[in-house]
């Protein structure tokens, strides 16, 4: 049933006990799922005040999210870690511009100790199943051991980029030596002398493979699409710096605000001013020319989609590295993983020792493989079917008081995420307020009418943008972005400011309500 038709819709109850009850205040529960930037995020908000009582659900056994996963040599970031940053917790003493992930990982653990968020966090529970119950308003979360959790609000915090993919290849489970995913590093796996096989050039490629070539017998590159790569102008941190940035808050406050309008610059390249993409393009091209003077082998490695597309990548180490002796580079397509290596189309076989895959993530596959059940039994996987969409990439119609923290539409190809994260936090800090308002149990959920008209105008931007000219991660099967924010951040900050409660439908309890219509 739909509540926008009236068609067995449910209203306030008429009983003169549930009005006086508004004014009651009471204290939200909220349960978030997942313990990186983005669920520590959303308890800071929530816990502020002592607005709610959060309780943040952790599988793994510590907190982190990517930055705990991804331990591959090289691993950084590729913003610049005064904006890679929570406001409420700036850090003065970052190793590098760009900081490396254990940096950024003990900041995510200092930050976690300094506001008292560590606390909240139950590690070693994974969340297979969320269910709204329409007779008291509430999630159920039910974990793999059977334990149940219920909340007031339900605030998923996987992310986007949280479970590996590997590539349809015949034969993956075949190979003889050892084979992993980037995200899922062995560093129980010498590679020092080895012929290793790397598949994909992608972010997380473009770090690790100028690091291990070093140790490396022989590296071999299996390319499917050549990235566009701008050199990233990286460099240590000095104590000078640091004493710099401690005692002058203000010339910290400044350098991460200028870092910002930058990337909005690059955001804008990406998807609105041509000539900024213009120049972005000849940026790219110059530095793989200044460092690749093969011209067969700069010829493999030039793009040919424009630019933005696909993630643009920052890396003065990636084309070096490819111009050594120890690495190839090969772009026939892989036909399939022996025991031994990699078969290509020309029908060679690349043997190798061990096979790296930098892969990339099932970015598109929101919340799986946890089972999502709404209001009246709706099955957020059915809501999904055409792909993943959410009114401002946060909240489902059909599932009442629960929002995404990093959603559908979210994502940046230019700034820091966390500056999003942030900002849906603080949105729903304000849900959380208007709960706390009531006396009586209550959901909001956005409405249909609203979000389909939000969702057209994302989905119509997009379409007439860069990310639907190529295949990409950005994209599912059937090429509608789920992933991508269309716009800067300084637009998603202005249209989350305010909650707009007009846009929901409040939900009541079956409990204190009277049922309409059949």
């Amino acid at each position: 049933m739909d509540l926008q038709t009236g068609m067995g819709c449910r209203r306030r109850a008429v009983a003169p006990n549930v009005g006086s009850m508004t004014s009651i205040p009471r204290r939200p529960r909220a349960v978030v799922i997942g313990a990186g930037f983005g669920g520590l995020a959303a308890a800071y908000e929530l816990t502020k005040g002592g607005l709610a009582d959060v309780t943040v659900l952790e599988k793994a056994g510590d907190i982190g999210g990517v930055w705990r996963e991804n331990t591959y040599p090289g691993a950084a970031c590729d913003v610049p870690s005064n904006l890679y940053s929570y406001s409420f917790a700036r850090k003065t003493d970052w190793g590098r511009r760009y900081a490396e992930q254990p940096d950024i990982l003990g900041y995510i653990h200092d930050t976690a100790d300094r506001f008292g968020l560590r606390g909240l966090v139950r590690t070693g529970v994974e969340v297979t199943s969320a269910s709204y119950d329409d007779g008291t308003a509430t999630w159920r979360a039910e974990t793999s051991s059977g334990e149940v959790f219920e909340a007031d609000l339900l605030i998923p915090a996987v992310g986007q980029l949280s479970r590996p993919a590997l590539p349809s290849i015949p034969g993956l489970d075949t190979f003889a030596g050892p084979s992993f995913h980037s995200a899922q590093w062995r560093h129980d796996v010498d590679l020092a002398g080895k012929r290793v096989a790397v598949l994909g050039t992608g972010a997380s490629a473009i770090q690790f493979v100028p690091r291990i070539r070093t140790t490396a017998g022989h590296v071999t590159v299996f390319q499917r699409s050549a990235p566009y790569v701008v050199p990233k102008l990286d460099r240590a941190y000095t104590r000078a710096h640091h004493a710099a940035f401690s005692k002058f808050p203000g010339f910290a406050a400044a350098m991460r605000a200028a870092i910002w309008e930058i990337t909005e610059l690059l955001g804008l390249a990406l998807t609105k001013v041509a000539p900024l993409a213009r120049l972005l393009r000849a940026l790219a091209l110059g530095n793989l020319k200044r460092h690749i003077k093969d011209p067969v082998l700069r010829a493999k490695l030039t793009p040919d989609y424009p630019i933005g597309c696909k993630r643009v990548l920052f890396s003065s180490e990636w084309y070096p590295a490819l111009a050594r002796d120890n690495v190839s580079v090969e772009t026939a397509a892989i036909t399939e993983v022996t025991p031994t290596g990699v078969r290509t189309g020309d029908g060679r076989l690349h043997e190798v020792d061990i096979v790296v895959y930098g892969t990339g993530f099932k970015a598109t596959e929101f919340l799986a493989p946890m089972t999502i059940t709404g209001r009246a039994g709706r099955d957020l996987r059915t809501e999904w079917a055409q792909g993943a969409h959410a009114h401002l990439g946060m909240a489902v119609p059909g599932f009442p008081n629960m929002f995404l923290i990093y959603g559908p539409n979210t994502n940046l190809g230019s700034s820091s995420i966390i500056l999003m994260m942030e900002q849906q936090a603080r949105y729903i800090r304000q849900v959380a307020e208007e709960l706390a308002r009531g006396g009586v149990a209550r959901a909001f959920e956005v409405r249909r009418a609203v979000h389909e008209a939000y969702d057209a105008e994302v989905q119509a931007r997009l379409d007439s943008g860069v990310w639907t000219t190529c295949e990409s991660w950005y994209r599912t099967s059937s090429g509608r972005v789920t992933t991508n924010w269309p716009g800067l951040v300084h637009e998603y900050q202005r249209r989350t400011a305010d909650l707009l409660v007009a846009d929901y439908l409040e939900v009541f309890p079956t409990s204190v309500t009277e049922e309409i219509g059949a």
